[in-house]
């Protein structure tokens, strides 16, 4: 058996343990430089019967990489992150994920996303301004400035796209 399969097996016996048990597992597999680490963390990240204080590690540790991710793990990353960041899971971990988004910009689908998220009237401010500093981060790009000047038309958020549509020289 190699390391990554006994810290599998080894969270997998923790199920009914406390997030801090599960944690300290999913930081010692951190170290592991395997491909198979990052569906196994995808899976912990979507799984809604996974504790909050878990699923906010594992947005962490897909967003600062830590030499986790290659390229060809990104699409994927992002999807995850889009579907926990438009699913009902607890709003912590929500922003968690539309604050990651940021840095899959790049990926196709994701900036729309954002976009859904930044312009949902039901969704809290916080979620809504999360997203749009997310979208803001991308940069001036053509798509990003299309997303910014419908986000301008928004009651809520409309001042602050003006503000970066002006800073982007787009007004």
């Amino acid at each position: 058996m190699d390391e990554l399969q006994r810290l599998v097996d080894l969270y997998r016996l923790r199920a009914r343990s406390s997030a801090r048990s599960k944690l300290d597992v999913l930081i010692d597999l951190e170290r592991v430089r395997d491909p198979r680490v990052v569906p196994f963390l995808l899976h912990v990240l979507v799984d809604p019967d996974e504790s909050e204080d878990v699923r906010i590690h594992v947005v962490k540790q897909l967003r600062g990489g830590t030499g986790v991710l290659v390229p060809a793990d990104r699409p994927v990353v992002a999807k995850a992150l889009a579907e926990v960041a438009a699913d009902n899971s607890p709003q912590e971990l929500r922003l968690q994920a539309v604050l990651a988004l940021g840095d899959f910009t790049q990926i196709d689908g994701v900036l729309s996303s954002l976009c859904e998220v930044t312009l949902a009237r039901d969704e809290s401010v916080d979620l809504r301004y999360t997203a749009f500093t997310s979208i803001e981060r991308a940069g001036p790009t053509p798509q990003c400035i299309a997303i910014v000047r419908r986000i301008a038309r928004d009651d809520t958020l409309g001042d602050a796209a003006r503000s970066v549509l002006s800073a982007w020289h787009e007004v």
